[in-house]
């Protein structure tokens, strides 16, 4: 059954993506939309692997990737790294829920884009401004899904782990931890999705090198093909980090908590 179900998803996929390019294309070939403005898929296509081979904005599309790629992981690491035990915290402590809440309420409520100035004031047009940017985005959902999972933990369980024995450093790993970890692992993916769009809309506006700032290039050299090949780079990356994210959520959860 699971087999069948695989394919049948398989299938479908194909068929969306198959309306969506053929859409595109005769749109494209129809001419409704001039080709400078709209060209089709397999112009974009054959613009990417240009891309992959003659150096543009100063590198490969590679290098723009990686050096994407590199913010984004730092400032989505610092974000979980921070906003996890965060989270759990605020769950778990009833003083620092009051203390820290009213603050992080603030925080959270701060689009990740009007960080923009702020981290340009900091760090300037280098990499460590996106970076910021990134992090801000990210930061909120690793929190509010780790304070979630930690909150509403079965009372019971905690109770019954006391009345056995068990240290506090005990009923947080072998309790606690694996209950919350479905809601902790659902807000990394959240999180991963906002870190890479806030990431993106950073490097618009400051960033020297990636995804973005290529995209800028090409719009200011009036070339949609690339803008268009940017977007399409962008959103298959996106994708696969949410599909690598699935696969740890449903690793993690099989292994150490309860579906």
């Amino acid at each position: 059954m699971t087999q069948s179900f695989t394919n049948q998803r398989l299938v479908l996929s194909s068929i969306g993506f198959g309306l969506f390019f053929g859409l595109w294309a005769a749109v494209s070939e129809s001419h409704l939309v001039p080709t400078r403005f709209l060209p089709g898929p397999v112009s974009i296509a054959s613009e990417i692997g240009k891309l992959a081979h003659s150096p543009f904005a100063g590198t490969l599309l590679i290098g723009h990737v990686l050096a994407s790629l590199q913010k984004f992981g730092a400032g989505f690491a610092i974000a979980a790294l921070i906003g996890v035990p965060l989270g759990m915290i605020l769950g778990m402590s009833r003083t620092a829920d009051r203390v820290i809440s009213p603050l992080f309420d603030a925080f959270r409520f701060i689009p990740p884009i009007a960080w923009v100035p702020f981290s340009i004031l900091w760090f300037g047009t280098g990499p460590l401004a996106p970076i910021l940017v990134v992090f801000a985005g990210a930061l909120a959902p690793c929190v509010v899904n780790s304070y979630r999972g930690a909150k509403f933990v079965d009372k019971a369980m905690v109770e019954a782990a006391r009345t056995l024995g068990a240290s506090p450093r005990i009923i947080l790993l072998e309790v606690i931890g694996p209950a919350s970890l479905p809601s902790i692992v659902a807000g990394l993916r959240v999180s991963a999705g906002l870190a890479w769009q806030c990431l993106i809309g950073a490097e618009l506006i400051v960033g020297s090198t990636g995804l973005g700032f290529m995209i800028v290039q090409g719009e200011s050299n009036l070339t949609t093909p690339i803008v268009i090949a940017g977007m399409c780079v962008i959103g298959v990356i996106g994708a696969c980090i949410d599909v690598i994210l699935r696969r740890i959520e449903m690793r993690l959860t099989r292994n150490w908590g309860p579906i």
